[in-house]
């Protein structure tokens, strides 16, 4: 990830440009061509083409907080994905979504603390979003993906904590009573933020599917905020 200037960024209807990547649909397929350098520690280049098919698309917009300021839009909860970069061991082909987060306020200024979850399903997928909000009301919204691209509102098992990520963040997920969730594959640690596979089980059937863990107290902190610099550097001039 590179933030870049405005002088980087070409958009038209169906291709969003960023400096060297961009991302472009064709009608049934998002085609995301990648080419930029990693942080560090790692520094390497980091270039190939991801491709995400969705099985269907969906029309769902969820509200994050009452006024709308926070928006969570699935665009395709349920999606095969192909992964083809150029290092050695970075391909991957099997289960994918896309969504995205729009809002109009910073996070923390709304959130103190959430976790969002997709697991792939016999029927589909389900996304759990739980979140503390400033005010000290609650976000619990579980939905369920058909196949064809229905959404429907369903009530989520309550959340059980299992076992914190490597920077002590605090993690919890939707389970069955008497279910301990756990980690299957660590995919980024950070301070603030963990991304994880995690397996559960919820209404019976046992589930593996990316989780993540947001503390925006701790994100907020003018202790913390400096090191995103390291991890997201800034590349202010581009020219086509």
């Amino acid at each position: 990830m590179t933030d870049r200037g405005r002088t980087a960024l070409r958009q038209t209807p169906d291709i969003l440009t960023v400096g060297p990547s961009s991302i472009r649909w064709t009608g049934d397929q998002l085609v995301i061509d990648i080419d930029e350098i990693s942080s560090p520690p790692l520094i390497s280049r980091v270039r190939g083409q991801i491709t995400v098919t969705p099985i269907a698309l969906t029309n769902v917009e969820l509200p994050l907080t009452a006024d709308g300021a926070h928006i969570w839009r699935p665009f395709a909860p349920t999606s095969r994905i192909n992964v083809n970069l150029e290092a050695k061991g970075w391909q991957f082909d099997g289960h994918g979504y896309f969504d995205a987060n729009f809002g109009t306020r910073p996070l923390e200024d709304d959130f103190s603390y959430w976790t969002w979850g997709r697991f792939p399903t016999s029927a589909g997928s389900t996304c759990f979003y739980d979140a503390t909000r400033r005010d000290g009301t609650k976000l619990n919204a579980a939905m369920a993906f058909g196949s064809d691209g229905t959404a429907q509102h369903i009530k989520a098992p309550t959340p059980v904590p299992f076992k914190r990520s490597l920077w002590a963040l605090r993690r919890e997920t939707p389970a069955d009573k008497g279910t301990i969730a756990r980690q299957i594959k660590p995919m980024l640690d950070a301070p603030f933020y963990n991304r994880s596979v995690v397996e559960t089980t919820v209404n019976g059937e046992t589930v593996q599917g990316v989780f993540e863990a947001v503390d925006l107290n701790r994100y907020a902190s003018p202790l913390l905020k400096p090191m995103l610099a390291c991890r997201v550097p800034r590349r202010a001039r581009w020219t086509f």
